[in-house]
């Protein structure tokens, strides 16, 4: 009995002449992330990766399925037995593999697809015949075409025949890589975490700053941060992770600045900081976690305040989202969990009472020429740590 991995297209497939260019990203991103677990084969055809083990030490297990879950390009997945494409193939080599999946069943279905249209038999009859071969092998089992136990599936390719107790779903979106390289403004809300997957979601590498306000905010707010970010990489791969001193900047607009202004201006000044590390990395965008409306500095005049600074585009994939919809994609990525500890970021530090929602651009940059923030900015760039996360799953 032979296994494999069969790794479908979802987009890619739509990609015409620079499909290519977009299947050589994704098998290499596969590649980096089934590496620990053995050697494979990697092939391709019809819009699909196969997964083929080279030794007994190569696992296709169950852990191997949830890292390709996590791959950006992958629209579906399933661990199939290959077998001689004929008839009786199936029936002497995929039937009895699905033993133990079958005998915890009651209902079953077959869904046949027909890529090599050279087979003789349609797709109906393709499922007719292995349903009745799993009848008689397994005489507990019912059809149910409406809600099945399980769901066979038999595909008909180009040189073989598959079979696999269905399919899961994949990640979807387009391979990491393809797309450019954003730097994300990571806080240790549920909000930007959400944001960086999203953005990494539709090809983009992801690089990520955060600020940090000691003695205000704790070691402890920096670590789950960083957890937040191991988190992400299993979705976006390796995160180059940089944290900016924000102390004394937080200081000074406490100290000069007018309060209602205050969190638009240490905004601006995030984004500064942003901005000159994208320009020096070569990085094309920014990307935060803003929702429109949800607080105060994410309102629209808010945010025309702060990007004009800024000299790329940013990028808010959150922007039409309501906190449920975000909540729920948190829970899906597992960052939800620790987004919710309560050890808060610099953004909840010196948070004005009345905070100024419909800021006007002139007076914000009168309130923030009070001080001169230049010389802090350059130090703040000049001592930010840098480092790269892994996923640790």
């Amino acid at each position: 009995m032979k296994e494999i991995i069969l790794c479908k297209y979802g987009e890619i497939a739509l990609k015409g002449l620079n499909k290519r260019t977009f299947e050589d990203v994704l098998i290499k991103n596969i590649k980096r992330r089934l590496n620990p677990m053995g050697k494979f084969h990697y092939t391709r055809s019809q819009s699909t990766v196969y997964i083929e083990p080279l030794d007994e030490n190569a696992d296709i297990d169950d852990k191997a399925v949830e890292k390709l879950k996590k791959v950006f390009g992958i629209a579906k997945i399933s661990r199939s037995i290959e077998c001689e494409k004929s008839l009786e193939g199936i029936k002497n080599t995929a039937v009895p593999a699905l033993e133990d999946t079958l005998l915890g069943a009651k209902t079953f279905k077959v869904e046949t697809k027909r890529a090599d249209k050279t087979f003789p038999l349609k797709s109906p009859e393709i499922s007719n015949e292995a349903g009745g071969m799993i009848l008689d092998a397994y005489p507990h089992l019912r059809v149910d075409v409406h809600n099945p136990d399980v769901t066979v599936l038999v595909e008909i390719r180009e040189q073989n025949a598959y079979v696999s107790a269905g399919k899961e779903d994949g990640a979807g979106g387009i391979p990491v890589g393809t797309s450019g390289r954003a730097m994300l403004l990571l806080s240790g809300g549920i909000d930007s975490p959400v944001a960086g997957y999203m953005i990494a979601k539709r090809g983009v590498v992801l690089d990520a700053v955060h600020f940090e306000s000691p003695p205000y905010t704790s070691e402890r707010a920096k670590q789950k941060v960083i957890k937040l970010a191991e988190r992400m990489a299993e979705y976006t791969g390796r995160i180059k992770f940089r944290c900016v001193p924000f102390t004394k900047i937080q200081e000074e607009i406490k100290n000069n600045c007018p309060e209602e202004l205050f969190t638009i201006i240490m905004r601006r000044l995030m984004m500064e900081i942003a901005d000159k590390i994208c320009e020096s990395e070569r990085i094309q965008c920014l990307v935060t976690g803003e929702s429109i409306g949800q607080v105060a500095s994410q309102t629209m005049h808010a945010m025309v305040c702060t990007d004009v600074v800024a000299n790329r585009p940013v990028f808010r994939p959150l922007i039409g989202m309501d906190k449920s919809e975000i909540i729920a994609v948190s829970r899906k990525i597992d960052t939800f969990d620790i987004s919710i500890e309560p050890y808060e970021d610099c953004c909840t530090v010196f948070t004005p009472k009345h905070p100024k929602t419909k800021p006007d651009i002139k007076a914000v940059e009168a309130g923030q020429d009070m001080f001169d923030f230049a010389p802090l900015v350059d130090e703040a760039i000049e001592n930010t740590t840098c480092e790269f996360i892994e996923a640790k799953r």
